[in-house]
């Protein structure tokens, strides 16, 4: 699944990144890399950008950067309240 396909206020962990090398320094940068965890928070008003709960901090991706970011859902500890 991709990020952009993620339920609101879940926590998924990212399995593999596949943008371009002109984006994946931003990528890295905001600290989303294999194995990091994110949390979809809210969608802004037209659909996108969303804003994804990485690492302590609150980072919109557009659609086109979400769909190429690969994540799977972390079963425990439910949906986010933080």
């Amino acid at each position: 699944m991709t990020l952009y396909e993620t339920e609101l206020g879940k926590k998924y962990m990212v399995t593999e990144i596949r943008v371009s090398n002109n984006i994946k320094r931003r990528i890295y940068d905001i600290g989303l890399v294999d194995g990091s965890h994110v949390v979809p928070l809210f969608k802004s008003f037209l659909g996108e950008p969303t804003a994804y709960f990485i690492r302590g901090a609150v980072v919109a991706l557009r659609r086109e950067e979400a769909e190429k970011i690969f994540v799977e859902p972390i079963e425990r500890g439910g949906k986010y309240h933080g």
